[in-house]
């Protein structure tokens, strides 16, 4: 009796063993995101710092209020502006187009890079992670260990390496939260300051969570921020959900995303109450942003209103999924919806300037912080560009950017000149009329001139670069070199001949591959060092979505983040 059951003991000890080797990346996935979720209060009302009920100087008299709306991983091709559109154009984009329309259309317009963190930073300063060591994206702590361990997954699928974590290097690095945009740093939100704007940030704000590094302590007076991301909860009533099996990414954005926002005021110190949004994030943050229009009508003021959509995790209303009609795959159809629900409020915007009597002498700018993400598993998004988000090839950092000011900048204005993220602080500054910061290397460039019709958009030595660690990147006079070190790979193009990067000139024109190697060198000479290190290396593969696998043998590159 007693050796059977030690038998039957040992059997079920094996079985257990046996169940957690199966099941343990769930368990570690389950015991990584089950640490540090929030307690979220029921959704509470704004309360809007108000400006003056009337207007000291007359609204063609004061500088221009400034309007910045990014999108979140918007495909150039999404856009329907440039004779694309979600599903071969079955979801035009109307709203986009009208701001378009009414203002300049950059058709050669770039990110600050190709992934979220560091573009906004950019977007934010006018300088080159170079300059402010902001290199790489933050993520939660344990995304890294998480996500590679489910890539191991996608091995048997591709000729690519697999993605690597190092648990040393994010050990040692700083807290999720710490890693910011230094305070040292100046932001456009602090020039505008001392021209008398009231700054507001609605959104995504990914430049640091704690108080230092925090949208209040950049300049802005009031935020109110994404504390996490969930469009709307899981199980709402009115969400349509889209989950990708084949997104290591997905899997830990499921798991531990929570539906949640917190609102700061500059000169009080944060308090971390998330509250629940008061509904689908798009909506919610646009009818707050049409409120700090309404409270803002008789002061200038900026509004950085930074979308969470169209990122992962995939939700839409069940209202934009049936408006889009009948899409094939699911995701599609709610990636979609979700394209959707930004156009409208871009839509809802521009009502509402018109309906204060602003639209006049208001700036509004559309963009995204970067390209279409290939782990969607949507291949059109970026169409006709090669590559996606994580990858530097075009399709990463080909944005859409329009600058709508109908008091200065006619309609149907069109430049070609290659144009970025980077040229946004500069060219606000300058809008604004106020002096750019004594003793600061400001590498943008003010793009008035050429929406006006009064002048060229110029640069030192004609060139954009861009870089994620040992992934470096120049585009100058037409020509565009990609350097990859981990991968002792470059890659060669003449975007005059060859927009989309087909033809690979690295080997046939030695000459060119030495003289932008030259200006690589020259730019990351005296660097500085990047804030904290890179955890990650991911390979991304150029022609194929993550749905898409095998990916032919040399044709990815990697990313270190």
């Amino acid at each position: 009796m007693l050796k059977r059951l030690i038998l039957g003991v040992s059997t079920v000890a094996v079985l257990l063993a046996g169940a957690s080797w199966i099941f343990r990346k769930e368990i570690i996935l389950f015991a990584v995101t089950s640490t540090g979720r929030m307690e979220v209060a029921p959704n509470r009302p704004i309360e809007w710092m108000p400006g003056p009920a009337t207007s000291i100087v007359p609204a063609q008299g004061r500088p221009p209020n400034i309007i910045f709306i990014l999108a979140d991983d918007l495909g150039i091709n999404d856009i329907s502006t440039f004779g694309g559109g979600v599903a071969g154009a079955r979801v035009p984009t109307p709203n986009i187009d009208r701001l378009a329309a009414q203002g300049a259309v950059f058709t050669n317009a770039y990110s600050g890079t190709a992934t979220c963190a560091p573009s906004r930073a950019m977007l934010m300063t006018g300088r080159y992670p170079t300059r402010t060591g902001f290199e790489f994206t933050p993520t939660p702590n344990g995304m890294g260990r998480v996500v590679s361990m489910f890539a191991e997954d996608l091995r048997g699928k591709s000729a690519m390496p697999p993605m690597t974590w190092n648990e040393a290097a994010d050990g040692d690095g700083p807290a999720f939260n710490e890693k910011g945009l230094p305070g040292e740093e100046v932001t456009i939100a602090e020039i505008l300051k001392t021209r008398g704007y009231h700054n507001v940030h609605i959104g995504k704000w990914h430049l640091g969570g704690a108080a230092p590094f925090r949208a209040v302590s950049q300049g802005f007076d009031e935020s109110l921020l994404l504390a996490n991301g969930l469009h709307l909860p899981e199980s709402h009533p009115n969400v349509v959900n889209a989950k990708l099996p084949f997104d290591p990414l997905d899997k830990f954005f499921w798991a531990r995303m929570q539906f949640a926002a917190d609102y700061d005021r500059a000169g009080v110190a944060p308090v971390d109450e998330p509250f629940a949004p008061g509904g689908y994030l798009a909506d919610y943050w646009t009818d707050e942003a049409v409120r700090v229009i309404e409270a803002n009508r008789n002061r200038p003021f900026f509004l950085y209103l930074a979308h969470w959509g169209v990122h992962t995790p995939l939700q839409a209303t069940k209202e934009d999924y049936d408006a889009v009609g009948n899409i094939q795959p699911h995701r599609l159809r709610v990636y979609a919806a979700m394209v959707r629900s930004i156009d409208r409020s871009v839509g809802r915007i521009l009502d509402k300037l018109e309906k204060e009597g602003l639209a006049e002498n208001t700036i509004v700018v559309f963009s995204s912080d970067n390209g279409g993400a290939g782990y969607l598993g949507l291949p059109e998004v970026n169409a006709p560009y090669r590559g996606w988000k994580i990858t530097l090839f075009e399709g990463g950092i080909r944005v859409p950017m329009f600058i709508k000011w109908p008091a200065r900048i006619a309609p149907g204005t069109v430049i070609k000149a290659p144009a970025a993220h980077i040229d946004v602080m500069p060219t606000f500054a300058a809008a604004a009329g106020a002096t750019l910061p004594k003793g600061v290397a400001i590498d943008g460039q003010n793009l008035l001139p050429a929406a006006m019709g009064k002048g060229a958009i110029t640069r030192p030595d004609d060139t954009i670069f861009w870089s994620s660690g040992f992934y470096k990147v120049v585009r100058s006079g037409g020509w565009k070199l990609q350097i990859n070190e981990r991968q002792n790979r470059s890659w060669l193009f003449n975007l005059a001949d060859d927009p989309t990067e087909r033809n690979d000139l690295a080997r046939s024109r030695p000459e060119k591959l030495a003289e932008l190697q030259a200006l690589i060198d020259k730019h990351w000479a005296d660097a500085r060092p990047p804030l904290y290190p890179s955890t990650t290396e991911s390979p991304t593969c150029i022609d194929r979505t993550l749905a898409d696998l095998p990916c032919p043998e040399n044709s990815y590159v990697i990313w270190p983040n």
